[in-house]
């Protein structure tokens, strides 16, 4: 879809590796150097797809919030503030999709269905968890890995939007406070909040999961 929609424009052979993000939007909107966007869909296809994966657990919804994610960004280039970063800005377009889309499944339940097979083959490793969980003893410790991670994803999914929307962007994706503050539209004090509480909630419901 992003590449019809900007399939007539011209395109110029050119190294874009040690341009930063912003100069890369910028020249897009500009000159309308497609290879200039179709780099920056390229540097976060991996990382931006996973982070959707793990917000929505469904590979079908994440690729498809993905694609409108780049959509937006192309719909709103000119919008773009240069003196800003574009990869909160990025995470803030993917976050408000994605809570739209959640908010789409819960009135319709064949939109939230989870693949098992998605599950499989996404699981995310240990350290993740304890990552999330802190130093704090995790319930039934003999568990096998893979319990412990659906025990803490459960956890995670029952967490109210923006405590989870926090967790996400920050131990899942690995964006630092300023950006996760940024990208969410909050203040840094009001991020650093909500991942506090986040882990606060969350070390009760896997205890009370134990």
């Amino acid at each position: 879809m992003l590449r019809t929609a900007t399939e007539t424009l011209s395109v110029t052979t050119c190294d874009w590796s040690d341009w930063t993000d912003e100069d890369l939007l910028v020249e897009y909107r500009c000159t309308g150097q497609r290879d200039a966007f179709e780099e920056l869909v390229h540097r976060y296809e991996r990382e931006l797809f996973a982070y959707l994966y793990h917000y929505l657990r469904n590979a079908a919804a994440a690729e498809d919030t993905f694609q409108k994610t780049f959509m937006q960004v192309w719909q709103q280039c000119s919008r773009f503030d240069e003196t800003r970063e574009f990869r909160p800005w990025l995470y803030r377009i993917a976050t408000n999709l994605a809570i739209d889309h959640c908010r789409r499944a819960k009135n319709n339940p064949a939109m939230s269905a989870v693949s098992i097979d998605d599950e499989n083959e996404n699981t995310e490793k240990l350290t993740i968890a304890e990552t999330i969980c802190g130093k704090e003893p995790i319930p039934d410790e003999e568990a096998s890995e893979r319990e412990l991670v659906f025990k803490v994803r459960d956890a995670v999914a029952q967490l109210p939007d923006h405590l989870r929307q926090a967790v996400y962007m920050v131990y899942f994706q690995g964006l630092t406070y300023r950006e996760a503050a940024e990208s969410a539209g909050v203040h840094f004090a009001t991020l650093s909040g909500r991942v506090k509480s986040a882990i606060e909630k969350l070390n009760r419901l896997l205890k009370n999961a134990g």
